[in-house]
């Protein structure tokens, strides 16, 4: 299986962009999918398609970009003067898009504060502002905006009434792994469609074809999510590294969980909790191999364990002390997964999520 089609689209896109391309009826579309299956490579292959100026059919197989026109080389550069894409400034570095809220000093430098994970209700206006203008190039205007669900409530609200009534040919893509978090007057102006998650053979081969030892194993720890699965391989969540997880938290071990980012060593933590409990209940795992996985564990304990995560999970990006606060949750869930009496006395004395601070 190749790692792409021929135009560099995710092979498991091919789907949605049909749908998206030849299934808009409206000037607003919301894809909404997993984290990590390709929302913002969908939004940025389908502006592409709405922007491109190429006449021959050949080139253009189910109305896609051409890639080779004058509007396609522009999108290309990113230099587009009828494409802006929002993103927050958190995510403009990793992603390759600088946005128009990029936060300033008095003296018009950048500012020295931590980059938002926000799109800011300054960034709407300036996409309003750019809706309004006449098309540069004689064609749409398109604005791309993600993750759609971190407008704050100024913000969408900012975006309300030119998503109801959009000015000559502006054009909206929004893409979003929660919806459910955006408000529901942005959700009734927008058109949507899924982006489910590519069949697990697909997934898997895409993650082979760029060398990725036991993609299986790295797919089911991302929640089948293949792009998460890439990005965590570069922050050190590799197989093996997986798959000897449980065995250390059992023994009460968070060497490697200390040298993964917080969030992440948390996620994986609640990934085995969540296992250990369908191990408990007669279910089957979802992220560990069943023969990795404790026995025993008791269900109130694991029930309780996950609850605490949750809330370690809602502070991962604070600036706790990160290794003392992994040490911490591995000797939480190391008790909770213990059987018997064991478990019930290594619970009692748990350590306290306060360590984290």
């Amino acid at each position: 299986m190749s790692a792409s089609s021929d135009d560099g689209l995710l092979p498991w896109l091919e789907a949605p962009l049909a749908q998206a391309l030849h299934g808009t009826r409206g000037h607003a579309l919301l894809l909404h999918g997993m984290q990590g299956v390709g929302q913002f490579e969908l939004a940025l292959t389908v502006a592409a398609a709405w922007l491109c100026e190429g006449d021959d059919p050949a080139a253009r197989p189910g109305g896609r970009a051409c890639r080779g026109c004058a509007a396609c080389r522009l999108i290309a550069a990113r230099t587009h003067p009828d494409l802006m894409v929002l993103v927050p400034e958190a995510l403009q570095e990793a992603l390759g898009w600088s946005g128009s809220d990029e936060a300033a000093d008095g003296e018009g430098g950048k500012s020295k504060a931590k980059p938002s994970r926000e799109i800011k209700v300054e960034a709407v206006r300036a996409a309003v502002a750019f809706a309004q203008q006449t098309s540069s190039r004689g064609g749409a205007k398109v604005t791309v905006i993600y993750p759609a669900e971190r407008m704050n409530p100024a913000s969408a609200n900012t975006l309300l009434k030119t998503l109801e009534e959009p000015p000559g040919r502006a054009r909206f893509v929004l893409a979003s792994a929660a919806p459910q978090r955006l408000l529901p007057t942005v959700r009734s102006r927008c058109q949507s469609l899924r982006v489910p998650l590519p069949a697990p053979d697909v997934a898997a081969g895409w993650l082979a074809a760029r060398q990725v030892a036991q993609p299986e194993v790295l797919l089911a720890a991302a929640g089948g999510q293949p792009l998460e699965a890439h990005e965590r391989l570069a922050l050190g969540v590799d197989a093996p590294a997986w798959l000897r997880l449980p065995r250390e938290v059992l023994a009460g071990q968070a060497a490697t969980l200390a040298t993964w980012p917080l969030p992440i060593a948390i996620d994986a933590l609640q990934k085995l909790c969540h296992d250990a409990l369908a191990i408990a209940v007669g279910a089957l795992p979802r992220y560990f191999p069943a023969d990795g996985l404790p026995a025993g564990g008791d269900v109130a304990r694991l029930t309780d364990c996950s609850a605490d995560l949750r809330r370690a999970a809602r502070h991962a990006e604070h600036p706790w002390n990160a290794g003392l606060g992994v040490e911490a949750l591995v000797l939480r869930v190391r008790a909770a997964l213990r059987p018997g009496k064991e478990g019930d006395a290594q619970h009692s004395r748990r350590p306290s999520l306060a360590t984290l601070k």
